[in-house]
């Protein structure tokens, strides 16, 4: 081999970076986790070592007991670890689901506090940002969670910046908001281990199309939902779901959108089928029952926070709309991922 030959394979040899070790992914999992969040937090993690070639990433299943853990959906996985010592490269994922409050067990809130101490970035996937707010983790943070846990979380962690995003990354804290969302996370930080190409390919093998950023909400806007594409509709049931707490007349409503109250009467039963006034009832209702279920809020507390001046006129409605009490409700286990909203129907993610 000539002295420049030599030279050249020296500088190739010295400029490739040697191989690196897997990034290692701990997902914690709580009982009755729900399957469609943690596939979308692993799989990206599995597709990225295809689509590279060779092992970037590893992972492991660690949960309380050390042996199994039983998903929403009934299936069971088994477990890699119990609460052991991470390393301090790791990053953890918190899995939560259903029934939340009832799975975040003081073991494992001081595992979280002690792995915490290490510096590894630690997300909430689902519900698992409640399971971090509990920890304290999340103090001073930006964070999210579904959308049905929002109003439940909001009262019992006013020290968390609550957003509606579909995920949020605030420094090494992550939080996602069910569903799908998990997958959009990964995907960022896969854009940011191995680059926006790498993420790009691993979307494709997964036939998904439309990449959200933290920039995007996790609820479909107003018009999709309620299946009208009216603005003034729109602009109402918005000013509702802004005032729940202190409602407003339909008078008011009316004169903010710029028509009378007869105008807006007629919208409602038109495109709804029920007046202004019964939907608002039916919006303050359904948030009365996500703080019954979601937080250990008095009944006279839940009755003032959805905007109803006594116990006993809140009891009335709840009992004429959901066909039980607000005390019946809360003594009842609804699960941290259902709920009914304004036009009836019991909703599982």
């Amino acid at each position: 081999m000539s002295i420049t030959a030599r030279a050249d394979a020296q500088r190739k040899a010295t400029s490739t970076p040697a191989p690196t070790a897997p990034r290692r992914f701990v997902f914690l999992l709580l009982d009755r986790f729900t399957m469609i969040n943690f596939a979308g937090a692993i799989e990206p993690l599995r597709l990225t070592n295809h689509v590279l070639g060779h092992a970037v990433y590893e992972w492991k299943l660690c949960g309380e007991g050390g042996s199994e853990k039983t998903c929403s959906n009934g299936a069971v996985l088994r477990l890699d670890m119990g609460l052991d010592e991470l390393d301090r490269d790791d990053c953890l994922m918190v899995c939560g689901g259903v029934d939340i409050q009832k799975h975040t067990t003081k073991p494992v809130l001081a595992w979280l506090r002690r792995e915490s101490r290490r510096g590894i970035p630690i997300g909430g996937l689902c519900t698992g940002a409640h399971v971090l707010a509990k920890a304290g983790l999340l103090d001073g943070k930006k964070a999210t969670i579904h959308w049905e846990n929002q109003d439940g979380f909001a009262e019992e962690f006013g020290e968390v910046n609550l957003t509606k995003s579909v995920f949020v990354m605030d420094g090494n804290r992550w939080s996602t908001a069910g569903g799908i969302s998990s997958l959009d996370l990964m995907l960022r930080i896969i854009a940011s281990d191995h680059g926006e190409e790498v993420a790009n390919s691993v979307a494709d093998q997964m036939i998904y199309s439309t990449i959200r950023t933290d920039q995007d909400t996790q609820r479909l806007s107003i018009p999709t939902r309620i299946g009208v594409r009216h603005p003034k509709l729109s602009q109402v049931i918005q000013l509702m779901e802004g005032n729940i707490e202190d409602p407003m007349s339909p008078a008011d409503l009316a004169d903010e959108v710029g028509m009378s109250t007869r105008q807006l009467e007629r919208l409602f039963r038109r495109y709804l089928n029920r007046s202004p006034k019964r939907y608002y009832m039916e919006l303050r209702l359904q948030k009365a029952r996500n703080l019954l279920m979601q937080t250990d809020m008095s009944v006279i507390n839940v009755a003032l926070a959805c905007g109803f001046a006594s116990p006993s006129h809140f009891s009335k409605c709840y009992r004429s709309h959901y066909n039980t009490t607000p005390y019946r409700e809360r003594g009842a286990q609804g699960g941290g991922l259902g709920g009914s909203g304004p036009m009836g129907g019991r909703l599982s993610i």
